[in-house]
């Protein structure tokens, strides 16, 4: 009955235009896949820094060894990729240790609509609702329906299902929730394979339960043709590229400072011009939105830190690999060979046989003193704010003019796997897989591990503010403001 997605890279797939050294519907033998498999497996075990840290090293051994017995027969790289390697990465638990498609496979999919289970749902705890349908034309469920099953499978079992296809650090599995409200349909494609007709159980929004057949999404070849006739790549400038990355407005009664990473954006000049600008301007409240920022640079994020920061600070305890250079496998290293370089003059090796980055171990960060932010600051958190950025969540937290507000992070308050992350790509099917070389322990991190950042105030989803595109962590901000302006007249 199930008919996965790798069979069905239908002729509407083949009609668009692909690269002429790309076929999606190749199938690499058994031997190449188990080629790919042990050199991966071979890596990760010598190379990362991480790889038993939540998961022991007997368990981890059971499933390399079950990864490498599914491949019985012949696979595409799509099979291998979501077959072999979405369930092993998952079982390591660190948020960036993850796979991708190959270049040629990005190419080839680019820019196209394919077959795809219809509905999009906004995913949160065991709820999935209806937010979208690709088949606009004949939208069978309206949104803000409430999917019970799909094709009898309960709401919280396809979850937990999908989770074992997806990677995060530790357990803090908010990210996933995000991940599958964002392309539900790709994921289910991938994940369970495609149908065409689905069995939907849903209750209304009157709350009565039905149970539907839905098709698949099917774009017709037609469409497919005056999609690509009329595809114009839009062009932004730079200054959209920009505010994209980052911007400061203002509010009647904040000023909002957005920080979608921690990598581009010239963000250094951008905090500083920021910074002095609130100060000229007496702002008194601050919101710091990270809830699109899955990180970057990690001196970025200190720089920011420094602004709010009125006690200095360190960014960790530890920060080690298991090795100072990536020899014997260089080759397959994305910048393999000017990495080893690099890590001759950054590592060192101590007693305990690891090779300490002491920079992250030893600095001591001190707080900006030039415009230097003191009122009420407000960071809006939730599963991507990930990396760098739980870094800065965990080094402002606890500060009394500072509170976290949303969701857990999905970067780890205990510690996570990065700082030099580099793509491992696989010889025969060039799926890449990423190698984060450093194990990094958080300055003052919390006894536990497996948890994300965890708000001092948490704001979750809500269905009806959902449905009306209300921002809930917002309006939850104007209301500590309020109250805090109110608590200082009655003063």
């Amino acid at each position: 009955m199930r008919r996965l997605l790798f069979l069905f890279l239908l002729p509407i797939l083949c009609s668009c235009s692909v690269s002429r050294n790309y076929n999606p519907n190749k199938k690499y033998s058994k031997k190449e896949l188990q080629q790919d498999y042990t050199l991966l497996r071979n890596i990760l075990e010598k190379k990362h820094p991480a790889l038993y840290w939540y998961t022991p090293r007997d368990s981890m051994n059971y499933y390399f060894d079950a990864g490498f017995n599914a491949i019985s027969d012949s696979m595409t790289e799509l099979q291998f990729a979501w077959k072999i390697l979405a369930p092993l990465t998952s079982e390591i638990h660190c948020g960036h240790t993850s796979f991708s498609m190959s270049k040629g496979w990005n190419h080839f999919i680019k820019n196209k609509t394919i077959p795809s289970f219809p509905l999009f749902l906004k995913v949160w705890k065991d709820t999935m609702m209806v937010v979208g349908n690709l088949n606009h034309r004949n939208a069978l469920i309206k949104n803000g329906s409430f999917v019970k099953a799909i094709n009898g499978i309960k709401t919280a079992d396809l979850i937990n299902y999908m989770f074992h296809f997806l990677v995060e650090d530790g357990y803090a599995e908010n990210v996933n929730y995000i991940r599958l409200s964002a392309d539900f349909p790709y994921f289910h494609r991938n994940i369970f394979g495609l149908y065409k007709i689905y069995q939907i159980d849903y209750s209304d929004s009157s709350g009565v339960n039905k149970n539907i057949l839905i098709p698949y999404f099917q774009p017709q070849p037609d469409s497919l043709k005056k999609e690509k006739r009329n595809y114009k790549k839009r062009r932004f400038t730079q200054k959209e590229r920009l505010e994209y990355k980052r911007s400061l407005i203002y509010d009647s009664s904040f000023a909002m400072m957005t920080v979608n990473e921690f990598s581009k954006g010239h963000l250094k000049n951008f905090f500083r011009k920021s910074f002095r600008e609130m100060r000229k301007n007496g702002t008194k409240n601050l919101v710091i939105d990270l809830r699109a920022n899955g990180g970057g640079d990690i001196i970025k994020s200190v720089f920011l830190t420094k602004y709010l920061r009125s006690t200095a600070f360190k960014v960790a305890d530890t920060a080690y690999a298991v090795s100072d250079n990536f020899s014997p496998y260089t080759k397959y290293i994305s910048h393999g060979f000017l990495n080893n370089l690099g890590l001759l003059f950054v590592t060192h090796k101590k007693k305990d046989g690891k090779y300490h980055f002491g920079y992250w171990e030893r600095k001591t960060f001190r707080p900006k003193r030039k415009n230097h932010f003191n009122g009420n600051v407000f960071v809006l958190t939730n599963g991507l704010t990930f990396s760098a950025s739980s870094l800065f969540c965990n080094a402002v937290k606890g500060q009394e003019n500072i509170k976290l507000v949303g969701q857990e992070t999905g970067g780890g308050w205990y510690g996570n796997s990065g700082i030099l992350i580099p793509d491992i790509t696989l010889p025969n099917t060039k799926v890449r897989v990423r190698l984060p070389f450093f194990k990094l322990v958080q300055f003052n991190h919390i006894s536990t591990k497996g948890t994300g950042v965890i708000p001092d105030i948490y704001v979750g989803p809500e269905w009806r503010n959902i449905l009306k595109g209300v921002d809930t962590k917002i309006e939850k901000v104007n209301q500590l403001i309020e109250a805090k302006r109110n608590k200082d007249l009655s003063n």
